[in-house]
């Protein structure tokens, strides 16, 4: 099924941008691997949790490139798969990408008991005082 976006209106000029991050926002949630979950941890802090057994960090890389974060996983040549009984973990890479909001940060990311927790703040914008000049006419 083909949606027509919004953003096409002639009435909305200058708005490409708006629509790019609602594509990548659309590409994005129809991934299913790996789950994961996203925790609002207070202050304008975020917490993503990504179910990655198996991976190890040097089979992970994390990166973020114009507000779009993305988890890469590529398992290595571990066992062979013809010496396993049962196969219910699953061992394929993958990709889960995220369209961060402006002003959020990645400020880490951790990977403990086959989860991946990548942190996120939002700091606060520092006040800025401009001073105007008031020019006299003539």
């Amino acid at each position: 099924m083909n949606r027509q976006i919004v953003f096409d209106s002639p009435f909305l000029l200058g708005f490409e941008h708006t629509r790019a991050l609602v594509e990548r926002a659309a590409k994005a949630a129809a991934e299913s691997y790996p789950p994961y979950n996203v925790e609002d941890l207070g202050d304008g802090s975020l917490r993503i949790t990504l179910a990655v057994a198996g991976f190890t960090p040097d089979d992970l890389t994390v990166t973020l490139e114009d507000r779009q974060l993305t988890v890469a996983g590529k398992r290595g040549d571990g066992a062979k798969a013809d010496a396993f009984l049962h196969r219910g973990i699953a061992a394929r890479g993958f990709i889960r990408s995220f369209v961060l909001a402006d002003g959020l940060e990645v400020s880490g990311a951790l990977l403990e008991h086959g989860l991946l927790h990548i942190d996120l703040a939002r700091p606060e914008p520092e006040k800025l005082v401009k001073r105007i000049p008031i020019r006299t006419a003539g």
